[in-house]
């Protein structure tokens, strides 16, 4: 069994849940003004964006729950063996953080691109 560093996490776990919390915050301001826009307008065209903007906040809701489960499990893990190891964790531990950060990035894209599509329906119909 190969070790490594806990250092190569650095912070990484507490940036990651506090950006996804504050994404998670987002879309509830975002699902706010989307109530706006339903009060407002009642045409097909409106209510059909209402509902595509209030599945895909809900989607992503769920993914950053998921995520943010799966950043606490990682972190507890590299904590634990921390603790055992003087400090060191197994190296396939950084495999796995790797792939978490790969993660965190996609959904850092989705969310911007999402919002950027938000923002253009939002000027549509506010």
């Amino acid at each position: 069994m190969s070790f490594t560093t806990v250092a190569h996490c650095g912070n990484d776990h507490h940036t990651w849940t506090n950006s996804l919390d504050f994404y998670k915050k987002e879309f509830e301001i975002l699902g706010g003004r989307l109530d706006e826009i339903a009060q407002k307008n009642n045409s097909k065209e409106a209510m059909e964006g209402v509902e595509h903007f209030q599945n895909q906040f809900l989607i992503q809701k769920n993914n950053i729950d998921e995520l943010k489960h799966t950043v606490q499990l990682h972190a507890d893990i590299v904590a634990k063996q921390a603790k055992e190891h003087a400090g060191k964790m197994e190296t396939g531990l950084t495999i796995e953080h790797e792939k978490l950060e790969e993660n965190i990035n996609g959904l850092e894209r989705i969310v911007n691109d999402l919002r950027h599509e938000f923002n253009l329906f939002l000027a549509k119909w506010m």
